[in-house]
């Protein structure tokens, strides 16, 4: 199935740069987006809170939108008491924020009651524009996919919807101890699924899910790569730089873990695979130190002690070192000092850390799920770890400390791979499926409503 969705997809299913459409040469790209992204907002720290990969992909995409003359406003849901009405990102790029739910302490599973207050802030904003003022709404998970299939219909312009994660896949590969996502979510998604005018899928394995789980139509089903800032994210001044920047010694092995501590992302999985380590090969202990940077899930309420607990009862407390999350210049900083980031993910739509950390020049030891396949190049890049046992994690680490050329083999032919993810391309591949999605809608006359 994965070659046919990238087949229909077209220029959308490579990382390669797709043509440009001039103006006159091909389907009119959109002047004005309405991006929705309901329950995390593009201002907020990634690493905090529900603040992850979703928040970076909207605001580099945004970004590179507005750069090519596509100008994004993003509605969010207002999470403190004050904020301005609209705050300018970048040249191009509004973020709006909408009052809907209490500001403070509502979790993510709590906000589909607050659906019908943030669809009303986001037509109070659209009823104070001219007819016509959006031309495309692009949504952001499902909770902004139900807001974006109202205002799509009333608006009469086109949906576009990036799942980013799916309930029916997360529930088929669920950590131990992970709640499943609710039956509401699951109708959610297919409800969007039926109403979108185009999808988009981050890697085939995304497209082929929207099509096996949600009987997505394949030929609305386009497939995008999340970019990297890849100004950002170099080698830079090396590794040796970076460590003396964060205090860490020059010659331990650093394996990293960096997202949010949840169950979904698996950082027990490190604790217990360096547990491994350290049981075979005692002598490690003083040549080892175990980052992991980011906070918990969720809206703060949660928290971390339980997996400092468990270093702790894995004898390993004095290896591990946890910090906040940090903001991207320092994340790049972590990136470039470690030896090898971990990502043992039980799911991951992309895996944007994987890329972030390539682009930096170290390679990674992931879970092969989702969308890391396509991220890591297993044996070039990195390792790739079938299931979820500790020792086996534990094996592919200590190929690195067996063999400690490879960190700097493999961490050069990452930093080559993720050049080909930059988001420029993404941009260019995102409005072409906008082109694609106007297209469309003119085609079978869909009529806007005013008033």
């Amino acid at each position: 199935m994965s070659q046919y969705v990238s087949r229909i997809a077209g220029t959308f299913a490579g990382p390669a740069r797709p043509p440009r459409l001039r103006r006159g040469s091909g389907p009119r790209r959109p002047r004005r987006t309405a991006m929705l992204s309901v329950h995390t907002s593009p201002l907020h720290q990634p690493g905090t809170g529900d603040a992850g990969g979703m928040n970076v992909y909207i605001v580099e995409l945004a970004k590179r939108l507005a750069a090519i003359d596509i100008e994004v406003e993003i509605f969010t849901r207002a999470s403190a008491g004050g904020l301005p009405p609209a705050v300018e990102l970048a040249p191009g790029v509004l973020v709006r924020h909408v009052d809907a739910g209490p500001y403070e302490g509502l979790a993510k599973e709590e906000l589909p009651a607050q659906l019908c207050a943030f669809t009303h802030g986001v037509m109070q904003a659209w009823a104070g524009q001219r007819p016509g003022y959006y031309d495309l709404v692009h949504s952001h998970y499902w909770l902004s996919g139900q807001v974006g299939w109202l205002a799509s219909e009333r608006w009469g312009v086109p949906l576009v919807h990036a799942m980013h994660t799916m309930a029916k896949v997360k529930n088929a590969a669920l950590a131990a101890g992970d709640r499943p996502e609710p039956a509401a979510r699951v109708i959610g998604e297919t409800q969007i699924v039926r109403a979108a005018d185009r999808l988009i899928a981050n890697t085939a394995e995304e497209a082929d899910d929207l099509v096996r789980f949600y009987e997505a139509e394949p030929e609305k089903t386009a497939i995008v790569h999340p970019g990297v800032n890849l100004e950002c994210f170099s080698p830079a001044d090396g590794r040796a730089a970076a460590r003396d920047r964060l205090d860490l010694p020059q010659d331990a092995f650093i394996p990293l873990f960096a997202g949010r501590i949840q169950p979904l992302k698996a950082p027990d999985i490190l604790l217990r695979a360096v547990a491994v380590l350290l049981d075979r090969d005692p002598s490690l202990r003083r040549r080892m130190v175990v980052p992991v940077v980011g906070g918990p899930s969720g809206s703060g309420l949660a928290k971390p002690e339980g997996l400092q607990k468990l270093a702790a009862r894995l004898g390993i407390a004095d290896v591990v070192r946890f910090r906040p999350p940090v903001g991207q210049e320092r994340l790049a900083d972590w990136f470039r000092a470690a030896s090898v980031l971990v990502m043992p993910s039980y799911n991951e739509s992309f895996g944007l850390v994987a890329i972030e950390a390539q682009a930096a020049g170290t390679p990674v030891v992931a879970a092969a799920v989702g969308g890391l396949p396509v991220a890591v190049r297993d044996g070039e890049t990195g390792f790739l770890v079938p299931g979820h046992d500790p020792a086996a994690y534990a094996t592919a680490l200590r190929r690195f400390l067996d063999h400690p050329e490879l960190v700097d083999r493999m961490g050069g032919a990452a930093a080559r791979h993720a050049q080909s993810f930059g988001w420029d391309t993404a941009a260019s591949a995102t409005a072409d499926v906008y082109a694609a999605a106007v297209q469309d809608h003119r085609r079978t006359g869909h009529a806007p409503h005013h008033g």
